[in-house]
């Protein structure tokens, strides 16, 4: 299996990735939201303090409602996967959160990554678009 792992320019770094609850907290509750047939996204362009970080940063949110830790765990894995080879389209400073239909367990790798990559080119419009003038 370690065959198949390239370079470590093909990892998901913890930079690129939102990880503390009130980050979470913060998009779910100021963002907005964008629902596609398979997903429901949640963007917020981050505030002046945090805009040294470039790009955009992803967090995922599987609830228990979507089966056990083997499908919540194989959803997470796919999703990440579709994001890490979609994030290069992304960038400003944008905070995503992903909240997946159980339907993501079928749907075909391609057609996931086509629709994260229209998730995220939607997300950084929409958010560019609603940022106040200064």
């Amino acid at each position: 299996m370690s065959a198949n792992v390239s370079a470590s320019g093909s990892k998901f770094p913890k930079s690129k990735r939102l990880l503390k609850h009130s980050d979470f907290q913060r998009v779910y509750q100021n963002g907005r939201r964008q629902f596609t047939g398979n997903m429901t996204v949640f963007y917020l362009l981050r505030g002046s303090e945090d805009r040294a970080q470039s790009g955009p940063r992803v967090g995922l949110t599987v609830g228990k409602v979507l089966g056990g830790a083997v499908e919540r765990n194989r959803i997470k894995r796919r999703m990440r996967e579709a994001v890490r080879l979609s994030s290069p389209g992304c960038e400003g400073p944008l905070d995503i959160v992903f909240n997946p239909r159980e339907s993501v367990l079928n749907l075909p790798v391609a057609d996931l990554q086509s629709e994260v990559a229209r998730c995220l080119r939607l997300a950084q419009q929409r958010a560019r678009a609603a940022e106040p003038a200064k």
